[in-house]
């Protein structure tokens, strides 16, 4: 007999995820059936999943939970596993705030990129305190046609290539990855993201997600390219002693990184449940089989 799975939707500056609260870690969520429920036309569509678990419940998370009680088993739109997702934290946090779990304040999340730090404002906004970036040595390039840009390498937990173009039309449709090279560079694939200035320490951009394609904003991306772009400027916070803002401008909203003098940075933006539901079990059985 089908039986109904709860479901909810939110996006933190226009990206969007499909929640599913599981705190026992009781459902089979295999790659198909993410596909199906991030389908746009035929599930509930969204740039990527958040599975709710508690972290003592959930064997990648169990070393966590003393620090986190939550964790974000984040997927991709494809259905495959990814290592954070920044705005993914902001609004698997307002989730569990909307749920009663947590008030504003502080809390941890527990994440396969590490436990992060969230505060809730009472105004509204989510910050993260997203962890400290790596910047790989080694030239990167990205393409598009006959275009082709160096491209700065930044690992937010996830990896990224930041091109800097005169033109966010310059990226293309962002239908397919775009190629970058060296292939040995990103093993596991990358994040890209084409960046215009807009204004002293204000940048836009434009970005192609790993397994999600081109979405409305990345949180990972937009740290990414406020650390490039702070090295472009010949900002580092590690140096002066001072923090350095960055407003970056995606095409669903406005994020505020700030990097601190420890490396530590900073994600603040909006996070926001629109509706919740259930799911019919056989559907996604059967959606499911369809993908596999």
């Amino acid at each position: 007999m089908s039986t109904r799975i709860a479901f909810l939707k939110g996006h933190g500056t226009e990206n969007d995820f499909v929640i599913v609260p599981d705190p026992e870690n009781a459902l089979d969520l295999p790659p198909a059936a993410v596909a199906a429920l991030c389908d746009r036309r035929a599930g509930i569509g969204g740039d990527g999943l958040l599975h709710v678990v508690r972290s003592a419940a959930h064997p990648e998370a169990r070393a966590m939970a003393a620090e986190a009680e939550w964790f974000m088993d984040y997927r991709n739109g494809d259905g495959s596993v990814a290592e954070m997702c920044g705005n993914g934290v902001r609004v698997f946090a307002r989730y569990l705030q909307h749920a009663g779990h947590v008030e504003e304040g502080d809390l941890a999340v527990a994440t396969r990129g590490g436990v992060k730090r969230v505060h809730i404002d009472k105004e509204g906004d989510v910050t993260v305190g997203m962890g400290r970036a790596r910047l790989p040595e080694g030239d990167v390039e990205v393409a598009v046609g006959e275009r082709h840009w160096p491209a700065r390498n930044v690992n937010m937990g996830n990896p990224h290539a930041v091109a800097f173009v005169d033109d966010l039309a310059h990226a293309g449709d962002l239908l397919t990855a775009p190629p970058v090279s060296p292939a040995s560079a990103y093993p596991q694939g990358v994040n890209v993201e084409f960046v215009v200035d807009r204004g002293p320490r204000h940048v836009a951009l434009r970005v192609h997600e790993r397994g999600s394609g081109e979405t409305r904003s990345c949180g990972t991306g937009a740290c990414a390219v406020a650390v490039a772009t702070a090295r472009r400027d010949g900002a580092d916070p590690a140096a002066a002693g001072t923090p350095v803002t960055y407003t970056v401008d995606v095409p669903g909203g406005r994020l505020v990184i700030t990097e601190q003098p420890d490396g530590e940075i900073e994600m603040t933006g909006p996070a926001v449940i629109v509706a919740e539901g259930t799911i019919e079990s056989g559907w996604l059985e059967d959606a499911s089989r369809r993908r596999a």
